[in-house]
């Protein structure tokens, strides 16, 4: 089974679990002479199919963010239009949030380089981080 549904791999365990669980609570319903395989491969089969529709379910709630911002580039293959993209939204925030972002989670420096860098100190430059990610969120989500 976990080759069937290898793209679903964080669910394959709870599938098992509900797979196991159907096969002990329907272990009446088992006829000594039918081959027991096909009985538990039946009760299997019917899990998956219910894993496929609730993941369609909840996957139907969720909106694409592409139809809704229209400060993303429109060319997935470009990536110099996801630079400009990131550059747009950086150049939104403050230089105490952006540049701890730009050096650190963009140019991969470390905490240590970015707070050199920018005369800030180690804890200043993660908070920094932290309060520009979590601005840029907002503004994605349109709360900003």
């Amino acid at each position: 089974m976990r080759k069937r549904i290898y793209y679903l791999q964080d669910d394959i365990e709870d599938v098992v679990q509900e797979i196991l669980l159907a096969v002990h609570n329907s272990r009446h319903t088992y006829r000594p002479d039918d081959p027991l395989t096909a009985w538990v491969h039946a009760i299997a089969r019917y899990k998956l199919m219910d894993l496929f529709r609730a993941r369609s379910r909840r996957e139907a709630l969720n909106d694409p963010l592409d139809e809704k911002l229209d400060i993303f580039a429109t060319s997935d293959e470009e990536p110099a239009d996801a630079k400009r993209d990131i550059g747009k939204l950086l150049k939104q925030l403050p230089d105490r949030h952006r540049l701890p972002i730009v050096h650190v989670k963009l140019q991969g420096l470390s905490v240590t380089e970015a707070a050199e860098l920018t005369g800030m100190s180690e804890s200043a430059v993660k908070v920094g981080i932290h309060r520009g990610l979590k601005a840029l969120a907002a503004k994605v989500r349109g709360t900003a």
